[in-house]
């Protein structure tokens, strides 16, 4: 939650807009940003959203992420500065690095027979554009042949589904080693003890009780793609 600070007229603060312009994403997604931590934010008396520009800067040095350039007239960020900018990607590397290398979109495997839920999913992720590849699978047997195919970065699945369970899917996994490399959420309205009772969860797996929103599941695969970024931005540095 942003506070409320006054901003003086030395402030270097960003809107939302401007940081969105500077990073070249959607204004959405460094909306979502914000609500996940990754970017600190302040609200002005007004209740307009500030967002610091170091911490901007540092963000976008430590991703590669790059947009139009920073307000002109705006002072020009100094190492010591970008150190004492406190960000979502803390204890990222802050050298620069060529803008021009590519970065591999996050791939999400959403499993749910619900048509309602993936169109939900789908509008949520969609701010952030080609950086999430989006795909589906109604049951757990046909999550298992996708997973076959190419593991995704992330697995999202739900317990009810038709035919092969999630927990059953899950068990699968483990035993072929498969979730290993892989991120799971498992969003399920079962008590802890009812999923033990049922064989319990792996170790790896995020446990998400719902209800729970489709822009609350955005809002942790912006936190998961900047993590992705920035381990991927640190090896091609290596």
């Amino acid at each position: 939650m942003s506070d409320v600070i006054p901003l003086g007229p030395g402030a270097r603060m960003l809107t939302t807009r401007e940081a969105a312009q500077r990073l070249g994403v959607s204004l959405r997604t460094v909306q979502l940003w914000v609500e996940a931590d990754i970017l600190p934010a302040a609200r002005t008396p007004g209740g307009h959203r500030r967002i610091p520009y170091n911490a901007v800067e540092a963000l976008a040095l430590s991703t590669g992420l790059g947009g139009e350039t920073s307000p002109t007239g705006s002072p020009r960020v100094t190492r010591k500065d970008l150190l004492r900018a406190e960000t979502g990607a803390r204890g990222a590397s802050m050298r620069s690095a060529p803008a021009d290398v590519p970065v591999e979109a996050m791939d999400v495997l959403l499993v749910s027979d619900d048509q309602a839920w993936q169109e939900a999913c789908t509008l949520a992720l969609s701010p952030y554009g080609q950086a999430v590849k989006l795909r589906f699978a109604e049951t757990g047997y046909l999550a298992l042949l996708q997973i076959g195919q190419k593991t995704p970065d992330l697995l999202i699945t739900h317990l009810d589904l038709p035919g092969m369970d999630g927990m059953a899917m899950l068990h699968t996994l483990e035993r072929s080693e498969s979730i290993s490399g892989m991120r799971t959420l498992l969003l399920t309205d079962w008590t802890p003890q009812t999923l033990i009772r049922r064989g319990g969860v792996p170790a790896s797996v995020e446990v998400v009780h719902t209800p729970v929103t489709a822009d609350a599941i955005a809002v942790r695969v912006g936190r998961y793609l900047l993590g992705q970024r920035v381990m991927g931005r640190a090896a091609q540095l290596e």
